[in-house]
Order: structure tokens, then sequence, then C-alpha cells
């Protein structure tokens, strides 16, 4: 074997055998499935760390499940993401000359399959890069005939069913990009930007007395239609009936009372802008004001602002000159500097417009009220379990959802409109000509218009679970009832529910939330059983990752450096789930140097010359490390099924670098230029084995090779398709062995420190004598003790009078040489020790008489505080025992 690792040829070797062996397809057997659907990136995208977090963690869970027996999936594919693209698309064309508005329809279409067929590959390949077991063969795009299909269909049933509407309502604006946006798609900034606050005067009506009303946004004054006023605000009473000015424009609006209003903000005064804020429109509607829309939808002013030197120019520009306009004419009381939270359009990065608009709608009250119990009542587990509280306030608070989008591309809006602008609603030309014709028997073919809009993107992706089955095909959903009949869908009835959700919780609405409603709107059940949620990736200065600060590292110049296993195990490793991570490429070297003592040890293993026979010598070693083994994976698997995940890695890498690398191997190594036995080397490379395949889901790369290399293989017998070991229930015999396996690693450590204060060379012999009952315990270890701490002797004479001595489990040891530890340097270091111990005891005995944190503490969490009190106040007693012998 090569002396160093060599990732990159490893990478390209096992990349290139897992696809070319199409060794991830699945086909629906009489295996139990494990089905995760991943989250379809945007076609416009690239990887980031977020994305190599998310993704390697849906690698490992589907890994581990192939490796324990399941017919695992994992379905490929991406979103066509219509703002994203299309701006992408606008951009390319306009580099190349042409403009959107030049273009028809159709032929902007053509443009934009070209750039995606051209680019919309590149997040796939790098996926394949990262090492993701999908089943490539049946990568899905939402875009896809059958995709497209499926989603006009269920438009059409959810219209017919009476959750889609048209409706001019308040909606979020993007200027730029010239569409709507759901709330989720209007994004703050981590923290506040800089803005002014305008302290603006409206005269009363026939009086010289004034009403002051702070805004940020002074342009909107030219929309406001009201002053709203907290009806038990005494000071303004005397208002009741009387109107205000409107500055710059004179325009008489009625002062209203509404107890909306906070009267205790501010000067308890608001001015309503009903087509431009979405608490103003509710205000609106109650008291049946006009709704006033100045803006354009570039975000220029229009001729309904009623000021003609305005209209025409951007929000922003007129922002900036109404300023000294209004202190010219006497309406500006003040102006504060201020910071505060502005919406921007998640794919524009343009400050957003609440804007009063006429949209399609779906009515989210009474569609999502069974995808809200689910949840609390966890029969869709979320994890971790404390994002049920935002997804509760989220259901239990949520507004219709506006699904129509001001674009071309994307899944147009199935609803045709007549001459007289009524409309029908089907899932094609020829069903809407009928339904056309019911309505006017006259009318022709090219009568018929399709609306403009496309649907939001979320539209689509929350229907991915079915749909990557072809859930909605003809043979298998029920247009009268609006359900999918999974008994006439083979692999929908498979590899549906799917086990697991891997995502960020940055898209728990966008798309979680209304999966879970497609779900049981369609299936009368959940489209997955647990939702892990990842937290966002970091810099180590706790700054979001962004092209502007340039600190969003190069992912495969990471891969080039450290190596994909080490990548892998970097990100997974340092992300609790739900938490915020901080990246650091520290922990991407703690990977690398992980791989290498693995590679290491096996290079060392696979050195040793081998003879035919067995040393009886080792077989404690081997006993103590195969009950060792087993409780590590006793332990790991319980950490997996409770998702906790970057825990269950760092015990793997301890045992496997601790009890595995530095302890065992050194426990059972020949002496130089020897030989090892033939059955405790075949039990070794038995024991690596092991490990491999427990590590493969996290390391696949490195494991493979090793697996390949430990011994002769037949064809296909590689590491990610070898089972996975299985928990033990009854571990009785391996507690115990290990517990009276104890004394022996005390004995070794402490034996060892005692050697290094008496500045002992290696091989410089002692003699141990050791109380009788604890010799007996360590008997069948005592030629690997002659061996570590170079024993020459070992006795049970425990009356010698040397001062080097040992308490092993309150059992007098004493280290015999010509040389002896200072007595009083010695006692000062206890005593120093037991200090400390008592300092460590009175912490954790303070945290248990916490009834705050006892009632609030997980049980594990409480019985390893319990387990660290009676573990330090042994090792007290153990220390005091020690200072008087």
């Amino acid at each position: 074997m090569d002396k160093n690792f060599n990732a990159k040829e490893a990478e390209a070797k096992w990349l290139t055998y897992w696809e070319e062996n199409k060794t991830f397809h699945s086909e629906v057997n009489e295996k139990p499935s494990y089905t995760i659907v991943i989250p379809p990136p945007n076609v416009t995208g690239v990887l980031h760390m977020g994305h190599v977090l998310n993704n390697s963690l849906q690698d490992f869970f589907i890994r581990k499940a192939r490796k324990e027996g399941f017919n695992a999936l994992w379905v490929p594919g991406t979103d066509h993401a219509s703002i994203a693209t299309e701006a992408k698309v606008v951009q390319m064309l306009r580099e190349k000359g042409i403009k959107k508005s030049e273009l028809s329809r159709e032929d902007f279409l053509k443009h934009a399959f070209e750039w995606k067929n051209k680019y919309g590959g590149i997040i796939i390949n790098q996926l394949k890069a990262i090492g993701c077991s999908c089943d490539w063969s049946r990568e899905e795009f939402t875009m896809n005939d059958d995709y497209y299909k499926a989603v006009i269909r269920v438009f059409v049933d959810l219209y017919k069913k009476g959750y889609i509407y048209k409706g001019k309502r308040i909606i979020n604006w993007d200027c730029e990009a010239k569409t709507a946006l759901s709330n989720e798609e209007v994004i703050y900034k981590d923290t506040p930007e800089k803005s002014k606050l305008f302290h603006i005067k409206y005269a009363i009506e026939g009086s010289s007395a004034f009403l002051t009303i702070a805004t940020t946004r002074p342009e909107t004054i030219f929309g406001d239609v009201a002053i709203a006023i907290n009806p038990k605000d005494e000071r303004y009473t005397h208002l009741k009936g009387q109107k205000a000015i409107v500055p710059l424009i004179n325009k008489a609006i009625p002062i209203i009372f509404d107890d909306y209003v906070d009267k205790d903000f501010g000067t308890g005064c608001l001015k309503v802008t009903p087509a431009h804020d979405i608490n103003d429109y509710e205000i609106g509607v109650r008291h049946e004001l006009p709704f006033l829309d100045i803006l354009n939808d570039d975000g220029t002013l229009n001729a309904d602002c009623s000021y003609p030197d305005f209209v025409g120019l951007d929000r922003f520009k007129v922002r900036k000159i109404i300023e000294p306009l209004l202190e010219e004419k006497g309406h500006l009381a003040k102006v504060e500097e201020i910071e505060n939270k502005i919406g921007r359009s998640e794919r524009t990065n343009t400050v957003v417009e609440p804007k009063l608009s006429l949209q399609w709608f779906i009515d989210m009250k009474r569609l999502s009220k069974k995808a809200h119990e689910v949840v609390m009542d966890d029969e869709v587990i979320l994890f971790p379990a404390f994002h049920k509280n935002t997804y509760n306030h989220w259901m239990s608070n949520v507004r219709d959802w506006c699904i129509s989008r001001q674009l071309w591309w994307g899944h147009r809006i199935p609803a045709y409109y007549l001459p007289n602008d009524e409309y029908v609603v089907a899932e094609n030309f020829e069903e809407a000509f009928e339904l056309a014709k019911k309505i006017d028997p006259q009318i022709k073919k090219e009568d018929l218009r399709q609306d403009e809009d496309v649907l939001d993107t979320w539209a689509s992706s929350w229907l991915w679970p079915m749909e990557v089955f072809k859930g909605y095909a003809d043979d298998c959903f029920d247009k009268v009832t609006g359900k999918i009949d999974l008994s006439k869908n083979k692999e929908l009835n498979y590899y549906y529910p799917t086990k697991m959700i891997v995502t960020g919780s940055d898209i728990l609405f966008f798309w979680i939330a209304r999966m879970i409603i497609a779900g049981y709107e369609y299936t009368d059940t959940k489209p997955f059983e647990k939702v892990y949620l990842t937290g966002m990736v970091r810099d180590k200065l706790g700054r979001k990752m962004s092209k502007q600060l340039g600190n969003s590292p190069d992912l495969f110049e990471l891969i080039d450096r450290f190596g994909l296993d080490s990548v892998r195990y970097g990100m997974m490793s340092i992300a609790p789930a739900g938490n915020d991570i901080l990246f650091d490429e520290k922990s991407l070297e703690i990977g690398r140097n992980f791989g290498n003592k693995l590679w290491n040890a096996f290079r060392l293993v696979k050195g040793w010359e081998i003879y035919e026979g067995k040393n009886d010598e080792n077989q404690a070693v081997m006993g103590w490390f195969a009950a060792k083994l087993q409780l590590q994976v006793n332990s790991y698997l319980q950490n997996i099924e409770n998702l906790r995940i970057s825990e269950a890695f760092k015990d793997l890498y301890t045992f496997i670098w601790d009890d595995f690398c530095s302890w065992y191997l050194e426990l059972i190594k020949p002496d130089y230029e020897k030989p090892i036995d033939r059955y405790t080397y075949e039990q070794t490379i038995v024991f690596f084995e092991t490990i491999l395949s427990i590590l493969n889901p996290i390391m696949p790369i490195i494991t493979e090779e090793l697996w390949e290399n430990a011994r002769e293989r037949k064809a296909g017998d590689i590491c990610a398709l070898a089972p996975h070991p299985t928990k033990k229930e009854d571990v009785k015999t391996e507690l115990e062995l290990i517990k009276n396996s104890e004394a022996f690693f005390e004995l070794i450590i402490k034996s060892r420190e005692v050697r290094a204060n008496l500045k002992m060379k290696n091989r410089e012999p002692i003699g141990l004598s050791v109380e009788a009952s604890l010799l007996e315990k360590l008997n069948r270890f005592v030629p690997k003790i002659k061996k570590l701490i170079w024993a020459e002797t070992i006795d049970t004479d425990i009356d010698s009078k040397t001062q080097n001595a040992l308490l092993i489990e309150n059992k007098k040891v004493f280290v015999n040489s010509e040389k002896a530890i200072d007595s009083t340097e010695s006692k000062q270091k206890i005593a120093e020790e037991i200090k400390y111990m008592q300092g460590f005891v009175a912490s954790v005995e303070a945290k248990l008489k916490n009834e705050k944190f006892v009632n609030n503490a997980p049980e594990k969490v409480l019985e390893m505080e319990r387990k660290k009190l009676e573990d330090g106040l042994q090792k007290i007693a153990s220390l005091k025992a020690q200072l008087e012998s």
C-alpha cells in the first residue's frame, strides 16, 4: 500500500465505479423501503457549504439504511426556480443585446430552455462529485412534461374544491423582477439597515392645528386615504368626524377610529395607505376606504399620486427629493436617523413593496388545518422539537398564499379568459374551450386567451414526494375525488411515505409545511416521517456566508486540499441539528487527520508478517475490544436513532482513535521485527471491517479503499453494500468484561506516569508489587502489563518500603525501582488534584440542585450529570486514600 492516502485517485476511482455499476439504483422488491427525496436545488445553483452539510447528511442516512438491509432510494432532481432562472436568462439576453420585451413568450422560453440545458446540470454534477449515492436514473425536474401536467392538475383540482380564488389584495411586490412574492420570499438581513424616520405634519381641515405622523416611506403619503386613531385615545376624541389634509397635494382625508392603532406608540396617529401596507389594508377593508395604488410595477410613481412632478420617478428618488420639499412647505417636524428591518426580495435583493394587486391565492386557513395538527401531535416529527413552536405560530396565523407570479418561466396558470373577462379553469386548452362554450356558445378558439402569469415555484415543489413517483398520472389520480389511489401506483405505494427529509430550517414553511399539506390533501397520509432541520452555516465570526463578504469558501478548493471524506466528516461533526454552524477549516483538518490515522493504522496491520498459530496472550485484549466495539455500536446507533448526529460522530472518532488505534493495536502489536499469529491478525481484520462498515456512510471513499485492500474480494463486494453492525440488546456480559478490564488500563496509565516522574528511559526495568486480590483480577493481562511498562517482575509483596505507591481501585500497588518519587512533591500534586476535583463536584452539585435545570433538562443529560458527580466523588476518595498511603 502507498505510504499516504491519495484522496484524488480514490475519489475518481469510486465515484466512477458507483455510477458505472449503478450501485445505488433501486427497484420495487420484497425488502422494506427507505426513501429520501432530495430538496431540489435551484437549477441555477452551485453548491455552497450549506448544500454540502445538507446533502452529506442525506447521503449518510441513505447509505446507512442501505447497509442495514433496506431497499434504499435517494431521488435526485432540480427545481426550475422561476424568479432566479428568469433573471439569469434576462441577463444573458441583455448581454447579447436582446430585451425580453422584444421577444414573444415562446421565443423567450426557447432561450430559457437553452440556458437550462447548458447550465442546469452543473449542480447535479457537483452533487455527484461530493459522493451523493442517489439513483441518478430517476433524476427529476419540476418543468419536465409529466411534472408540469401534475402541477396544472393540482391547480384545477384545488380550484374546483374552492381552495383557489382570484382577488385583489395586498401582496409583496418585487419591483425589479416585476412579480408578486409570498411572505416567505421576503427576507431580512441579520443586522438592521440604516434608515430615516420622517415626522410629517398633517393639518386639520379648517383649523390651524395639525397631527404629526411618523413614517419611513414619505413617498406613500400620496396614497393616504385616512388618518387612524385609537378610539380610547382621549387626546384626539374631539377630532371625530373631522378631516386631515395630505401634505403637498392638499387632499382632505377622514380621521377614523380603530382599535388596531397603538395609542402609546409615537404620537398615537397612523396614516392609512391601504394599497401599500398590509395592516392598513385590513383597516381599509373594515372601514370601506378607497384603495389608491400610486406605484407602477417598476417602483415608479404613477399619475394617481396626484403630484405631476413625481410621476415616472422611482420611489427612492422621490424619497430623497420630498424631504427638502416637505421642510420648505412647513410639513416636516423632524427627521431621525434610525436602524430598522427592511424586507428584501430573496431572489433580487431589491426592497419589497407592499402593493395592491389582482392575483391568484390559495385559502390556506382551510387547507392547512390537518397539516397543523399532525406536526403538533408528532405524527410528523420535527427535529429539533423546538421548531414545533415556530411551526405552530406560523400555522396558527397562516395567511392566504399568493401563488401567481408575473413571469414567463414556470408553470402557466391554467385559467382561460373569454372576451368579456369571464374565465374558466381547465387542464388544457381543449377542456377550457368546451367549458367556455357553455358560457358563450358562439365563442371561437382564437377568442380564448390563457392567463399570462405562472405559478409560484413552491406551488410545484410541494408535490415533490408524490410526483417524483408520478403520483398524479391518469392511471392513479381520481379527478372525481381529487385523491391519489396509492394502490394503482406500484412505486408510490412502495416508496411513499418517505422516511426522512433533511433541509434547512429557513424553508420550514416555504416547503416542508406545504408538502405536508399536499400529502394529506392527496393521499390522506404524511409525505415523510421525520424532518431533520439543519441550521445556517456561518463563518467562525458568526457572520452569514456571502459573496459580498468574501467569507464563503470554494467547495472544490476545499475538496482538493482536504479530500472529500474530510469535508463531509468535518461539516457533519460540527453540525448539531437546528443550530447554526460556525464553519472553521480546523474541522476539515480534523477529518483529514482522522483519515490519515485510519490509513496508517491499516498499513501497520497489513505490514506485519504472519505465522500460523494462536497467541493466547492476546485473548484478553481481543475479548475486551470486542466488548468495547459492541457497546460503541450500541451507543452510536442509539445516538443516530435520536438524531444526535454530531455527538455520534465525535464518539465514534474518539473510539477509533483511542480505543482501537492507540490501545488495541498497541496491545496486540508484535515485538519489533517479530510476526503476529494468524488468529490475532484475522480477528483484527474483522474488527477493522466492522469499523469501516460503521464509518462508510460518513467517509465513503477511504473506507471503500481500505475495505478493498483488507482481504481478497469478489466482484461487487464493496463496503457500501456490506452489512452494517447491529445493536445488541443484552450487553451485560460486555459491560462486566469492560468493568473488569478498567483496573488494567488504570494500572498502565498510572505506572507510565510514575516512570515519567522518575525520568526512566524506555526498557529500563521495574518491578510491581500488587495486592493479591487485585493481581488475581489482573491475571489475564499480566503478559501485557509486563510488556507495556517494562515490568520484569510482578509479585504480591506489598510490604515493600518503596515510596512509589499507587492506588488502583482502592488497592495498593508499588512500583519497585532504585529511583524514588519525591514524596513531598507527589503529595502536593495529589492535594492540588483533590482541590480541583472538589471544585468540579461542587459545580455539578449546584447544577443538580437548580430546579429550573432539573425540570427542563432531558433525562439523558441528567443521567450524565449524576454520573459525573458519582465519578467525581469516587475520584476524590481514591486520591485521598492515595495521599494517606
